[in-house]
């Protein structure tokens, strides 16, 4: 069956600040993760393909980024959220990096209070921090955020010019998960 697909239905442009402020709480009373400031249910699917460099040799493919290194860490899991913070600490350590070095961060947005929590964390400069918007408004389909992520950040790379990016993420059930990308 063939099916046209003409809106995105993630979007809500007709949320209003007043409406946003009488949404309640998700996870505790009086809390600051609502709807509002949660990452929406979306579809989603994404593809990267990674290779060695004998592979890209043998194939004679042209990569667009070079993963630089990758780290897992764990965290308490009633608050997992702030995962991507010592995750990316932990790969600065690993790759002789500072985030001074570093052009572009993406850290996926499940929640706003969450990303803000990690950058304050980092003391990471806001202007490097999901250029495009994070997931709360472009979504965050369960299973491709990580693909989405690191394609993003190889073709805002690109299109900025700059030189290195990282990805990261929370985990559900207490780890966060970075990585480190160099523009080809």
């Amino acid at each position: 069956k063939e099916v046209d697909v003409t809106v995105d239905e993630h979007p809500r442009p007709q949320t209003t600040i007043e409406g946003l402020n009488k949404l309640p709480s998700i996870f505790q009373k009086n809390g600051l993760v609502t709807a509002g400031t949660a990452s929406g249910i979306c579809d989603g699917a994404g593809a990267v393909i990674v290779a060695s460099e004998e592979a890209v040799n043998e194939h004679k493919l042209t990569p667009l980024a070079r993963l630089v290194g990758y780290t897992v860490v764990g965290v308490d899991p009633s608050i997992m959220g702030i995962g991507p913070s010592p995750a990316i600490k932990q790969l600065l350590k690993e790759t002789g990096k500072s985030l001074n070095d570093i052009d572009i961060v993406e850290i996926n947005e499940a929640f706003a209070a969450q990303t803000l929590a990690c950058a304050k964390d980092l003391n990471l400069d806001i202007d490097k921090l999901n250029l495009n918007g994070g997931a709360i408004a472009l979504g965050h389909p369960l299973g491709a955020s990580g693909s989405r992520i690191t394609a993003h950040i190889v073709h805002e790379l690109k299109r900025t010019n700059k030189k290195l990016g990282i990805g990261s993420a929370c985990i559900g059930g207490g780890q966060g998960i970075a990585l480190l990308l160099e523009k080809c």
